[in-house]
């Protein structure tokens, strides 16, 4: 078995990233770095002279310091050799660490192998269960230049399109961002202090998640595995579980003799 990885041009792994996406059929949370200029390295992985799968290696932005693997692909009829293949990847590439979804079934499995000190930095959620929630006063509505002042005064995101108003003052904000593979939008957003624990943010949530579908999208979340509070707010608020976002350190032995 000869096996090469050689690193290459996006549109060289294009095709088999359509595969994978396909494969996948979920929010892919990094999908975008691939469309950054300088922030990844694109790996064609070559088995007996054939083109088998791909690896892509984040060295831009927060991976800048520490190249990771964040995705990796291996055409199904090829998957008898694909923890070589992994090795052979982080070989050429000088990976330090790996990060994957933990519904990405391939770069989980390479990462519980190949990695130590692996913790989740997210719980990922998608939607499943329609709610009607509707605190009492609660407005739903989409954020005005007017509404800037009281924005910040409440410590929300200048940025949200969208707020949640109860008797003319602001209590939460959020927004939807759909820099991941079509048709999947993230939902967040923050509730202001003072009015916390009541119901506005499964209710926002809930409203968010109306208007994507509503725009030709399907909502997704994620949250901080120890901030609670968010967990609970987005469970309320019809969305369940789906995986983690982990990471972990390369940790690469030297292989056993026979």
């Amino acid at each position: 078995m000869q096996i090469e990885t050689r690193r290459v041009e996006f549109r060289d792994i294009e095709a088999m990233r359509d595969i994978y996406r396909q494969e996948m059929s979920c929010q892919i949370i990094h999908d975008s770095i691939h469309s950054r200029p300088g922030w990844t390295e694109e790996y064609l992985l070559i088995e007996g002279g054939a083109n088998v799968g791909y690896g892509s290696v984040a060295v831009g932005g927060p991976w800048k310091e520490k190249p990771t693997v964040y995705e990796y692909y291996v055409l199904p009829q090829y998957r008898s050799c694909i923890f070589d293949l992994f090795i052979g990847l982080l070989t050429s590439s000088g990976a330090t660490m790996i990060e994957t979804q933990s519904n990405d079934p391939l770069l989980t499995v390479m990462l519980h192998t190949f990695a130590q000190n692996v913790t989740s930095e997210s719980i990922l959620f998608h939607d499943k269960l329609t709610t009607s929630h509707s605190p009492p006063g609660a407005i739903f509505r989409r954020a005005s230049l007017e509404d800037a002042a009281q924005i910040a005064q409440q410590q929300l995101d200048p940025e949200a399109k969208w707020l949640v108003a109860v008797g003319g003052t602001i209590v939460a904000a959020g927004d939807i961002l759909f820099h991941y593979n079509r048709p999947y939008g993230d939902i967040y957003m923050k509730v202001a202090e003072p009015f916390r624990r009541r119901g506005f943010g499964s209710y926002l949530v809930q409203e968010l998640k109306r208007v994507c579908y509503k725009g030709g999208s399907v909502p997704a979340a994620r949250c901080n595995p120890k901030n609670i509070a968010s967990r609970k707010t987005l469970q309320k608020a019809g969305f369940v579980p789906c995986g983690h976002i982990l990471t972990g350190a390369v940790l690469l032995e030297k292989p056993d003799r026979a």
